[in-house]
């Protein structure tokens, strides 16, 4: 399995063995709320993992789609669960680390009303362009984006999602003027993109390498902290000349906040057990995402980092949803 986004963000591997067996488990079967729509690299990864799961705590770990609100619909559900360790969550950088900027109101508190098991996986992005625009590189995007302001479009799989605050993150270091242009997923943003209905856009590099292969779209830039397997010869953004712009969407696990410290032990040990399980590994890399662990600690510290960084993003951007 490839590790290269998992040791540049810094986690250790999982914990000791020797802290193996919780005294915790699970007598009936598991809800996994995913808070998307069945289909994406969200709900895909969930599937994975929770098969191994499954195995590893005697109970069937079911996945259940319960889309919405960037998330919060999802996340609403799990952090209102009895906190026993039969409801968990898969969170996204968007639902806990963005959306408490964006949403005048949120159903629920992340930081109040879940608490962290362990992380799940990771996926790079690729800054992307429609064939019609006549770059190569992204300085030569840039210099054409300054150029004509106001006039290229941006697309995102939603307002306030990772593909939104991602390419805002790169429009402010590159102190460039585009409008963005919200889908209801990536795939229809795509569309648009093969099209020249729009001119960029962010996307995990797994759902554009096929395109970016076929010539369909151009790949500027890979926004992890170094090239992708996937598209080799494209640069990392560090390299493009934009290292302040480098972002990397994430998948963790969540339980709601008061469940007891041996049922999140439990958890995160069945959690790290998977995305470490090398058939698990394989599938989620040819899933196009990176498996990641970590202790519940690291990954609350972690979301704190994240909800800091992506916070100053939606501020400077003035990112809003009422």
């Amino acid at each position: 399995m490839n590790r290269r986004t998992l040791l540049a963000a810094g986690f250790a591997a999982p914990f000791a063995r020797a802290h193996a067996q919780a005294a915790w488990a699970p007598n009936r079967p598991i809800r996994f709320i995913v808070p998307f729509v069945a289909g994406g690299s969200t709900d895909v990864a969930a599937r994975i993992i929770a098969d191994r799961m499954g195995e590893t705590l005697g109970q069937p770990v079911v996945v259940e789609n319960r889309g919405g609100s960037g998330g919060n619909i999802g996340g609403d559900i799990v952090a209102k669960a009895p906190p026993d360790g039969h409801t968990i969550l898969m969170g996204v950088t968007g639902l806990l680390s963005t959306n408490r900027h964006i949403y005048r109101q949120m159903p629920f508190d992340p930081d109040r009303d879940l608490a962290p098991v362990s992380m799940a996986y990771t996926a790079d992005m690729a800054i992307v362009v429609t064939n019609g625009l006549p770059v190569r590189t992204l300085a030569e995007f840039v210099a054409l984006a300054k150029a004509n302001p106001g006039k290229y479009s941006f697309g995102s799989s939603g307002h306030g999602a990772s593909t939104h605050t991602a390419a805002e993150l790169f429009r402010l270091a590159a102190g460039i003027d585009m409008v963005h242009v919200p889908y209801r997923g990536s795939g229809a943003a795509m569309n648009d993109l093969v099209a020249g209905n729009i001119e960029m856009m962010l996307v995990q590099i797994a759902g554009a390498a096929g395109n970016i292969r076929a010539n369909q779209i151009r790949a500027l830039a890979a926004t992890g902290p170094r090239r992708h397997a996937l598209i080799p010869d494209v640069p990392s953004i560090a390299e493009a000349g934009y290292p302040q712009a480098e972002a990397t969407s994430w998948g963790c696990v969540m339980v709601p906040a008061g469940t007891p410290a041996p049922v999140v032990l439990r958890l995160s040990q069945s959690v790290q057990d998977a995305v470490a399980h090398p058939p698990v590994a394989q599938r989620l890399e040819r899933a196009g995402v990176d498996g990641a662990a970590s202790s519940p600690e690291q990954l609350a510290a972690f979301i704190r980092s994240e909800g800091e960084k992506w916070g100053r993003v939606v501020r400077e951007a003035g990112i809003r949803v009422e």
